[in-house]
């Protein structure tokens, strides 16, 4: 693979960063480089934007709205995206079940879901782990049983999920329930589109340590669903369930993501000073940061050929663990080294519990201030979406045959 950008690429590449600088919000960019916790409205807004710029679903076919573009255009929309400070793309709609939809569902729920999905009208989170079922998904103990009455054919949904991101802005959910249990765990699962809004629905926060709302438990009591909800066939929705986490690993990899956030590493490491000289040539300092700038230029590689292999009809396999493990540890060590460079103004603090207080907040740079947190939060990185142990046996299945 030639990784050396054409013309055409390099046009292509001005084009979007034209588009970031128009349409962007400037107060908007500003609060994401700073870390600042973004609501249902800013990330409702930029996907408002993408979406009328017929730029939102860059991985889906053209003719179910993507823009048709290659993969090289996607990977740098990505990274400019990133470099610019614009709010990732909820992924749950776009990037998880579209292609799930796509690929498994049927007509009728293509031309229903999909261009809901793009202009917003549904809001998806997702139905995977549950308190006894996370890496080991074939676990999952949430039921729906199908029965038909007066009125139609529908499932009946008894259980709980956890770890639901964003499931208090969300109006669907897509879950993976047991319709089964003979045969293989994995031999009686289903994927199902469930209304939240439907009775016997109930979403319960998760408050994290940072004192942040981001995460919830879902339960489910006797909750009808049309059958017409079904995705694919029943009993066959672990092979939905694995189509979509390679769509899931892969995202988790934030290559972007972690180009923007070693960009600022970079610039921190060149202006903070110890013992009278830039952080940048503390020998310590400097080693990690030039191992985690190689780290990251060799996963960039990767992640070209994966959405090349995408491009070209093919579904991401073992190489999508390999970006999930690679990715949340380079995003873990680039939020490790900034907290570091911090040094005492990283440590974490409530700005709100010092109101009315004799005790004034914390100076030094502005990317202090949220350093510890992104640190910590970031921590969850290598375990959610499959932990990076569990990644490390599909790699040895996949291409081992261990």
């Amino acid at each position: 693979m030639d990784l050396n950008f054409t013309p055409e690429e390099e046009a292509f590449r001005a084009e979007v960063r034209a588009f970031l600088a128009a349409k962007l919000p400037p107060a908007l960019a500003a609060r994401v480089r700073d870390g600042q916790e973004l609501g249902k409205a800013d990330l409702q807004g930029w996907h408002d934007i993408l979406h009328a710029q017929g730029w939102l679903a860059n991985h889906w076919p053209a003719e179910y709205g993507g823009p048709g573009w290659s993969a090289i255009e996607k990977f740098i929309f990505e990274n400019e995206c990133a470099l610019a400070g614009a709010p990732r793309v909820v992924p749950f709609g776009v990037n998880m079940l579209g292609p799930v939809l796509i690929k498994y569902g049927n007509e009728a729920q293509k031309r229903h879901w999909l261009p809901r999905i793009l202009d917003g009208s549904d809001w998806w989170c997702q139905g995977y782990s549950e308190p006894g079922a996370g890496s080991d998904l074939a676990s999952v103990k949430t039921t729906a049983v199908r029965g038909t009455d007066a009125g139609g054919d529908h499932f009946i949904v008894n259980g709980q999920k956890t770890w639901t991101t964003l499931g208090q802005h969300a109006n669907m959910i897509f879950c993976l329930v047991r319709t089964a249990r003979e045969g293989k765990p994995q031999e009686g699962i289903s994927f199902l589109l469930v209304d939240m809004a439907a009775p016997g629905v109930e979403v319960r926060p998760i408050i994290t340590l940072d004192g942040k709302h981001e995460v919830n438990e879902v339960f489910f009591s006797d909750v009808r669903v049309p059958a017409e909800n079904l995705v694919g066939e029943e009993n066959k929705g672990w092979t939905c369930a694995k189509y979509l986490l390679t769509y899931e690993r892969t995202n988790i990899a934030g290559v972007g993501f972690s180009v923007a956030a070693l960009d600022r590493l970079q610039g921190i490491a060149a202006t903070v000073r110890r013992k009278g000289r830039p952080l940048a040539e503390d020998p310590a300092f400097a080693a990690r940061l030039a191992k985690v700038e190689i780290d990251l230029a060799n996963m960039a590689t990767t992640n070209l050929r994966v959405i090349a292999a995408v491009a070209g009809g093919g579904v991401p396999g073992a190489e999508s663990s390999m970006l999930k493990i690679r990715g949340t540890e380079i995003r873990q060590e680039i939020s490790s080294l900034t907290r570091r460079a911090m040094g005492p103004y990283a440590q974490p603090f409530r700005p709100e519990a010092m109101h009315g207080t004799d005790v004034a907040e914390p100076v030094g740079p502005p990317e202090a201030a949220t350093a510890a947190a992104q640190y910590f939060n970031n921590r969850k990185l290598s375990i959610f979406g499959g932990s990076n142990e569990i990644q490390k046996n599909i790699i040895s299945k996949m291409i081992l045959g261990l």
